[in-house]
């Protein structure tokens, strides 16, 4: 599929080389977006500004796609789902994005960033860009930086962005909080209607994949029915949209385009009302607001007088000489001394 001209952007707003960068994301060059997301989930203060140049330049190009959270329990075929829909998309005219975030060893925060090796085929896909990040330890199996990744990718002109998460069962909230659509995968033995209503992550999916149906079909179907009964108890996080079960042969490519036409109805449901584009802006704004949070994080930590004392105070509160509430409160103070 052949890329349209690159958008104008106001060239006084970048230096040379990161003008040359939003050029080249706008014109969907793939070495660009992925030179452009390094840039992004880059720690160095001179690189974090720069970022924040580049995103306000590219940010009237954002927008566009539709954004996908896919999450599961390891060995749900994750990688093979998004495989499979990736290539049907792609034949359907479609540009896909997958953010496929691995998990950080929490010894050596080291990440396998395996994803490409199971996804052979899309990767080999032109109109496909698949980025493996580390997690770095990130709460709900989601780098740091992948709603920033994100807006690159729309600015590149993808259509159909996924964010595959580690599946860890806790915090998975956080990548509901930044796409549209929030998907389950789980197993035809993935446990009776009971045990799914106990499992807080399925409150916020808007949809339900069971996947590998092809092994067992009709342990498959009983599946189903349990996971609509568990779903149908539950309030439902839209009153426009109820969230459904698919079941799909991901190897097989079986109930892919079903479950697209899930995607689209979900989207068509939402739409009318206003209530897509109102769920995006309020995650834009609980975005700044976690923003917020980690740079007052940061600059905590970089404050002399905590640097100074937090060696100390640790000490004591590990030897029980000191309570956690004290201790914090001690360090507090020294932003505002006069709480």
């Amino acid at each position: 599929m052949q890329m349209s001209e690159a958008p104008s952007i106001h060239r006084h707003e970048l230096a040379p080389p990161d003008q040359s960068l939003a050029d080249g994301v706008l014109a969907g060059q793939r070495r660009a977006l992925a030179k452009a997301i390094t840039l992004v989930e880059s720690t160095r203060p001179d690189h974090q500004e720069r970022a924040r140049q580049l995103l306000a330049t590219l940010l009237p190009h954002t927008g566009r796609a539709i954004r996908i959270g896919i999450s599961g329990v390891p060995g749900a075929g994750k990688s093979t789902f998004i495989e499979a829909l990736g290539n049907y998309l792609i034949d359907q005219g479609h540009r896909l994005a997958v953010l496929a975030v691995d998990p950080s060893s929490s010894v050596t925060g080291g990440s396998i960033l395996g994803d490409k090796t199971r996804m052979e085929t899309l990767c080999q896909r032109e109109e496909a860009f698949i980025r493996p990040s580390p997690s770095a330890g990130s709460l709900g199996g989601v780098a740091e930086k992948t709603r920033e990744a994100m807006l690159l990718c729309e600015a590149a002109g993808f259509d159909v962005i996924i964010v595959e998460t580690v599946g860890v069962g806790q915090s998975e909230t956080t990548v509901a909080g930044m796409v549209d659509m929030f998907v389950l995968l789980q197993l035809p033995n993935a446990g009776d209607d009971l045990q799914a209503i106990k499992k807080g992550i399925v409150e916020i999916a808007d949809l339900v994949v069971i996947n590998k149906a092809d092994i067992d079909p009709r342990a498959a179907q009983v599946v189903r029915a349990q996971w609509s009964n568990a779903l149908h108890m539950l309030r439902h996080a839209s009153p426009n949209w109820a969230p459904s079960v698919v079941t799909v042969s991901a190897l097989k490519k079986e109930g892919i385009a079903e479950f697209w036409q899930q995607v689209q109805k979900y989207r068509e449901a939402l739409t009318p009302t206003g209530e897509f584009e109102a769920k995006r802006r309020h995650q834009a704004v609980d975005w700044m607001w976690q923003m917020i949070h980690f740079g007052l994080n940061q600059y905590f930590r970089r404050h002399p007088a905590v640097r100074e004392a937090l060696p100390g105070l640790t000490q004591a509160v590990e030897a029980g000489r000191m309570t956690p509430a004290a201790a914090a409160h001690g360090l507090l103070k020294f932003l505002n001394p006069e709480s």
